[in-house]
């Protein structure tokens, strides 16, 4: 039976839309976006003899949805012509919604049974605050890059918190962290019987604090994929002082890929400003044509596409899956970087699409020997690393 990735994900994308309207400025592209959908499902659809009748049912489901929407009286919504682009939204009780959300997890990650209905009420909290926020902001007229900085980075940790994905890992680190924090304290001093562990999106690696029998340890988000050895040499440089070997630990998997792809990823979500795939010089829309034709056959469904407000000199791309999203960093976007390395890092964001995750020893793994091999696949892979090898090291 015939599998074409992505269909459902399309059919919520474009229902989410309809259901708080779209933007006279954005009728244009929703319109090839469904219509260059419903043309891919049905182009495969003949490639290999079917009916869209006698795809699996989510996706014939999806494919009705999607070949029944009216796009001739779309449901539109009124966006001042102008948006302030220098606003600043300034948000009253952010810090306390976090701190719900932070003894919640601290509830869950200290009970070694995993509890599916606080778990779920745990979700619910998050995407009821991450919601609030999002309606604050639109009724501004205005996106989540507009608000403060302490506020972007806390509402970039509760969006980042939405993926069930992530939640269970950063539960699962929390609660690894716990334990070899108390192993180490009870080994060192007697008299410390309390630890509080949060993982938060914060600028440094790691801070802590002792209050009379109480350790307080904050650590970066982006250690939440981090080995045992790792999350030991954290505490280990908070309670006892830091050393040559710990500081190598830590420093070396604060510059991996693992790192750092957690860190970009909360850097991005707030700074999508506008979903627009044309960028000054690199058209995405365009690229992934080229991508999907080439190299999965045209058998793949575009997930949405944007550039991110920001430069960034160590990862230039990341897929979102819980919004079926390709953001694609504006460093790329300059007409003195060739468009086969824009390409490539395109191309390497849809294989996350196209692979997803796997799970292997506890750990999320998202770079499988089949991820690597198939990027290797890339007409242009040595020339377009050792682009971004130099980009990167610039």
């Amino acid at each position: 039976m015939l599998q074409i990735r992505g269909i459902v994900k399309t059919a919520q994308k474009a229902q989410d839309s309809l259901k708080v309207g779209i933007s006279p400025r954005e009728v244009a592209q929703f319109k090839q976006f469904i219509t260059s959908s419903v043309e891919t499902i049905e182009r495969l659809c003949i490639q290999y003899q079917i009916q869209p009748s006698q795809l699996p049912t989510r996706s014939r489901q999806a494919y009705y949805f999607l070949k029944a929407i009216d796009l001739e009286n779309l449901p539109l919504v009124e966006t001042p012509l102008h948006p302030p682009a220098n606003q600043t939204i300034r948000l009253k009780n952010i810090k306390v919604q976090a701190n719900i959300i932070t003894e919640e997890i601290a509830i869950l990650a200290a009970n070694p049974i995993p509890n599916p209905e606080l778990f779920q009420n745990l979700t619910q909290t998050i995407e009821r605050a991450v919601t609030q926020i999002e309606n604050t902001c639109s009724a501004s007229h205005a996106t989540p890059a507009n608000l403060t900085n302490s506020s972007r980075s806390i509402y970039s940790w509760m969006k980042f918190l939405t993926d069930a994905s992530n939640l269970r890992l950063h539960l699962e680190t929390t609660s690894r962290t716990i334990d070899i924090a108390q192993k180490i304290c009870h080994t060192h001093f007697d008299d410390v019987v309390n630890i509080v562990v949060q993982f938060a999106n914060i600028a440094g690696l790691y801070r802590s604090r002792r209050q009379g029998n109480t350790v307080n340890f904050v650590i970066c988000e982006g250690y939440i994929n981090a080995s045992d050895e790792i999350l030991a040499a954290l505490v280990k440089n908070a309670l006892l002082g830091k050393s040559p070997e710990t500081t190598k630990i830590i420093r070396d998997f604060g510059s991996s890929e693992e790192c750092s792809e957690i860190l970009l990823e909360l850097d991005l979500i707030a700074e999508v400003i506008a979903e627009n795939p044309v960028g000054k010089y690199y058209n995405l829309e365009q690229l992934f044509e080229q991508v999907r034709s080439e190299y999965f056959g045209g058998a793949i469904a575009c997930p949405r596409l944007a550039w991110s407000q920001i430069n960034t000199y160590r990862k230039f791309g990341h897929y979102e899956p819980a919004k079926d999203r390709v953001v694609i960093s504006s460093t790329l976007d300059d007409g003195r970087i060739p468009e086969y390395v824009t390409e490539f890092v395109l191309y390497h964001e849809v294989l996350h699409k196209y692979h997803g995750a796997t799970w292997k020893n506890g750990k999320r793994m998202v770079h499988t020997p089949e991820f690597r091999r198939d990027e290797r696949k890339f007409k242009w892979y040595d020339e377009a690393s050792q682009w971004l090898q130099k980009l990167a090291s610039s």
